[in-house]
């Protein structure tokens, strides 16, 4: 079974400025069956909302605590809820 969950991360560290929103939204769509959106924050974060299957974001998780991002991740702080809906695939804002 592969509930729809809705995640919600706070990725700290050098991220804005370096293409991480874009390759946040390419990772999604990689994924796929994901929909939601990557903003840049004014504290210097970035916030990934993605909602669909439980499982497929927990590998859009896994890629943004991974090396493999632009810039550097210092830190990602995580929420899990159910999905709210409303997203018609994966922006970047």
């Amino acid at each position: 079974m592969n509930e729809e969950a809705r995640l919600t991360a706070w990725v700290r560290g050098r991220v804005q400025g370096v293409g991480f929103r874009w390759f946040t939204r390419a990772n999604a769509l990689e994924i796929g069956d994901l929909s939601g959106f990557a903003r840049n924050t004014d504290d210097g974060r970035v916030q990934v909302v993605a909602e669909g299957p439980r499982e497929n974001c927990h590998r859009l998780l896994a890629w943004l605590n991974s090396t493999d991002t632009p810039g550097r991740v210092d830190g990602v702080t995580e929420i899990w809820d159910t999905p709210r809906g409303g997203y018609q695939g994966f922006a970047i804002r």
